[in-house]
Parts: C-alpha cells; sequence; structure tokens
C-alpha cells in the first residue's frame, strides 16, 4: 500500500477547483477503507487535500453538477453564516451535539461563551497583518467520543495589501474529514460567504476597502467512498461532454431558488 496521496488543485473560481479536485482524488487517491463501509462496499478514494481559488467570489459561483439543489446550497449556507439551526443542538436527547456557526460563533469554553469570528474582526481591524486571527471547532472533551465529530477544525485569516493598495482577506480552512463528492461544495460556498461577510465588516470598521482574497482549503482526508462509485461515474460522464459554461451557474440564476429557502425558513419560525 502506498502513502496517503498529496494533491493540490488551483483555479479561479469554486466550481472549476471543486470540479478538478474530485476527478483528481478518484484518479490519484488511494484506495483505502472507511469506518461507515458495509460489507460489499467498494474501497473508497482517499488523499490529502489542497484546494486554492484565487478569486472565491468570481462568478460564475455554482457548479451544476454538486449533489443537492438550489435551495438546499442556500439554506446550509444559513447554518454556516447565520447559524438557523444552532437550536437544534440537543445532545441531551440525542440530537446535534453542534454547528460550525455555534462553534465558531458562541463556543462555550469554560462556562464562558466566546465569539471568535468577533476575535478574528476585531484582531484584523487593530493589526491587519496578525498571524492569530483563527476560529476552531474541536472540543476534546466531547468530539472523540460522539457519532459525529465536526470535520472543520480551524479557519485562519489575515489581511495582505496589495500592489493597487487595497486590502485583501485571505482565509484558509482545515478540515479533518470530508466528504469531496457530496459535501465539500456547499462547506467551501459557505465558508466563502463567511469570508466575504469578514472582510465587509472588517472594512467597516477600518473605514476602508476590504476585498476577499484567496480561499485555501486544506482536508486531511478528502474522499470519494466507494457506496457510490456509479453515482460518481455517472459525474464524470456528465462533466466530460459538457463545456464550463454548461457545468456551472451565475449567483444570479440561483437567486429565485435561494429566496424560495429563505421564505421556507421564515415558515420554519
Amino acid at each position: 500500500m502506498q502513502d496517503i496521496p498529496v494533491i493540490k488543485i488551483e483555479g479561479r473560481t469554486l466550481p472549476e477547483v471543486w470540479e478538478k479536485a474530485v476527478i483528481a482524488t478518484w484518479k490519484d487517491g488511494l484506495s483505502i477503507k472507511t469506518e461507515y463501509d458495509k460489507p460489499l462496499d467498494p474501497s473508497s478514494k482517499d488523499c490529502t487535500m489542497i484546494m486554492a481559488v484565487d478569486e472565491p467570489m468570481a462568478e460564475p459561483r455554482i457548479h451544476r453538477a454538486f449533489p443537492g439543489g438550489l435551495e438546499d446550497l442556500e439554506v446550509y449556507r444559513q447554518e454556516v453564516v447565520l447559524g438557523i439551526h444552532d437550536h437544534w443542538i440537543k445532545p441531551e436527547e440525542g440530537k446535534w451535539t453542534y454547528t460550525y456557526h455555534q462553534r465558531m460563533f458562541g463556543f462555550n469554553i469554560e462556562g464562558k461563551t466566546v465569539n471568535q469570528i468577533e476575535d478574528i474582526i476585531e484582531k484584523l481591524s487593530e493589526t491587519p497583518y496578525s498571524r492569530r486571527a483563527q476560529a476552531i471547532t474541536w472540543n476534546p472533551g466531547m468530539d472523540p467520543f460522539t457519532d459525529d465529530p465536526p470535520c472543520l477544525q480551524r479557519i485562519w485569516c489575515r489581511l495582505v495589501e496589495r500592489s493597487d493598495g487595497k486590502l485583501s482577506l485571505n482565509m484558509n480552512t482545515h478540515w479533518r474529514s470530508r466528504d469531496g463528492y457530496k459535501a465539500s461544495f456547499m462547506n467551501i460556498f459557505a465558508l466563502t460567504d463567511l469570508q466575504a461577510m469578514i472582510a465587509q465588516e472588517i472594512s467597516k470598521r477600518i473605514k476602508k476597502e476590504v476585498i476577499v482574497g484567496r480561499y485555501v482549503d486544506i482536508s486531511d482526508s478528502f474522499h470519494i467512498y466507494g457506496s457510490y462509485a456509479e453515482e460518481f461515474k455517472k459525474f464524470l460522464k456528465t462533466v466530460g461532454e459538457r463545456s464550463f459554461e454548461e457545468k456551472t451557474w451565475k449567483s444570479e440564476f440561483a437567486q429565485p431558488f435561494f429566496e424560495d429557502a429563505k421564505a421556507r425558513l421564515e415558515n420554519e419560525r
């Protein structure tokens, strides 16, 4: 058996990078078992993946073949950025033990609630080049013992001044484990929206434009499960037959679906 391969994918837009990453994982990833395999499931394809998106807010932002609907994408974005489902956290009832939003915006540490995103905004507003602007999700007293511990482990942000004088917010995210095909696109879509929110808030405080800079996504285990290998082969056939324009949507196209999702969430409340 070979060691886990390290794969790096870089590109301008989110859908471009995501598509290249999952295809590279399928082609060059290590065949290895998982804790979720059924007896007859093929091995998964696995690698350590580094994805770099040069312009994460550039259009088109959406890949048509990501597993999920556009309404689901908006709901997930709101879960991460706005915490719309934080009230579902009820481990004592056998329900969710966390959300990413709760861990980043309201982590309970020794009885004290810490808003790590506010700390990032405040730190970079005061010292743009600081290396200490980060947020973590892992709770060592709880997460190793649950069935579904956080995949996202940490985000790290830093401001740099570009040659044109504009400030650029760079963000890295670090993941313990990820379903590359079925989860990572929605993850990145939501996290880059959080990146944009942080940039906007810093801009308000320092009264200077802050643009969304490059986004880097690092996964220790980026994988495609063998249990849906046949589904993924259909994905490969579809993307192989279409142009980039035919495989993507601009945010403008998705907006009506996002509005439907927002209305649905309002009704839930």
